[in-house]
């Protein structure tokens, strides 16, 4: 088995086992004996289980700026806010095989506070590179802003989007959509909310609609 092979499959031994119980009861052993290789073999990939819960966030981010970039055809002509909601929509289908895993994650942080300080400081991580991919500058102390408020954002998303059994999503769209425009002025990630005339993509345009299907009103700006 190749290093990138192993390394490979040691995450997903990694996540078939956290979908199963809470990440304190995961030991390396564990993951090597899920995965079928040596303890040896592991450790020229993984430094330790934290080291797994990092390479998952990696694996995420990789995943969804493999379908990003300059000639992007979903993301050509669209505003700063249909980007980073198209952006955030995929990151979220990349985790959809691993919603149990993310669940179990979320359960673990809620029980210990250290550990969900580093999950934060992995989200900010990633969280640049969702800003990168969607156009918005991620440089600088505003970018380190735009990167933390994001990965708040994105955190309370995953809550709604555990919770969420419609498989349109519907109200995880909703709320994103809602987030992005509440909290994009402030976190200056925005350059105008007159998104409004724009043309919108099929999936962006049905998260303006509540959980019944019928038409959301829109805001009221101020």
């Amino acid at each position: 088995m190749s290093s990138e092979t192993t390394r490979d499959a040691c995450l997903r031994s990694f996540l078939a086992l956290l979908a199963q119980k809470p990440l304190q009861g995961i030991a390396l052993g564990d993951v090597a004996a899920h995965c079928g290789v040596s303890l040896s073999e592991m450790r020229a990939s993984y430094t330790s289980i934290d080291d797994l819960v990092a390479a998952f966030f990696r694996a995420t981010d990789r995943q969804v700026l493999a379908g990003s970039g300059a000639d992007d055809e979903d993301l050509a002509g669209e505003g700063p806010k249909e980007r980073l909601f198209e952006v955030l929509m995929r990151r979220l289908d990349s985790l959809e095989p691993h919603r149990d895993a993310v669940r179990s994650l979320q359960r673990s942080a809620r029980r210990d506070p250290a550990l969900a300080l580093r999950l934060l400081r992995l989200s900010e991580a990633s969280e640049r590179w969702m800003l990168a991919a969607a156009g918005i500058d991620c440089t600088g102390l505003s970018g380190s802003v735009r990167a933390k408020g994001l990965a708040l954002l994105f955190a309370r998303l995953v809550d709604v989007w555990l919770e969420d059994d419609d498989p349109g999503l519907a109200r995880t769209m909703a709320t994103l959509d809602r987030e992005l425009e509440q909290g994009g002025k402030l976190l200056g990630m925005l350059d105008d909310l007159a998104f409004i005339a724009m043309p919108w993509r099929k999936r962006r345009a049905s998260a303006r609609t509540d959980d019944t299907g019928a038409p959301a009103k829109e805001p009221v700006s101020t």
